[in-house]
């Protein structure tokens, strides 16, 4: 009997509700707009297809100086991704390099992970080498070698694709191989494991 009573009254909360709207829901670029007005901001990811200047395109985040500024991380607005700046000098498996990201604490953040190859291969300009990172990015100690990416070879569980910063290429070895981790926030990212 309770339950019919909550069943009725939330059909009459309805149809009230209902014949006191006067507009439409309006889905505009800022937003969702409703009746009453009121307007829902979405964050939207920037279109593959944006091409900024480098001045434009990476911005330092997650100041954790307490004197001087010190930026941990690196937003690039043409992928809405957030990037570790930092390489870290120890060359691992990818287990390890999965492992590291996971646990990684940055500018106060968790939330970190391998990026996919796809990810990793937006960072690269084909037109520059040694390391082909857009000229003027602001990425400290970069290594000319290899990085993981979360992205399993499909015919080879035991296979993993990388990213080589010194030609931009894209290949897959054995996780067991070493290769340098840049960690990522944000972005879509599928499980490492």
């Amino acid at each position: 009997m309770k339950r019919l009573i909550v069943v009725i009254g939330a059909a009459l909360w309805l149809l009230i509700m209902a014949s006191q709207s006067t507009g439409e829901m309006k889905i505009t670029p800022d937003g969702v707009t409703f009746p009453n007005a009121s307007t829902q901001t979405m964050a939207a990811a920037p279109p593959w297809s944006q091409r900024l200047p480098v001045s434009e395109r990476f911005k330092l985040v997650l100041d954790t100086g307490i004197l001087m500024p010190q930026y941990p991380a690196v937003l690039d607005k043409e992928t809405g991704l957030v990037w570790e700046r930092d390489t870290n000098n120890t060359m691992g498996d990818w287990y390890d390099a999965c492992d590291y990201c996971y646990n990684l604490a940055l500018g106060g953040r968790k939330g970190w992970r391998l990026p996919t190859v796809e990810e990793l291969s937006s960072l690269v300009d084909p037109s520059q080498s040694t390391p082909c990172l857009p000229a003027g990015h602001p990425f400290a100690n970069v290594k000319v070698g290899t990085y993981w990416s979360s992205s399993t070879v499909a015919d080879d569980p035991d296979s993993a694709w990388r990213v080589h910063f010194h030609l931009g290429l894209v290949n897959d070895r054995y996780k067991a191989d070493g290769g340098y981790v840049r960690c990522v926030r944000g972005g879509h990212g599928h499980d490492g494991w």
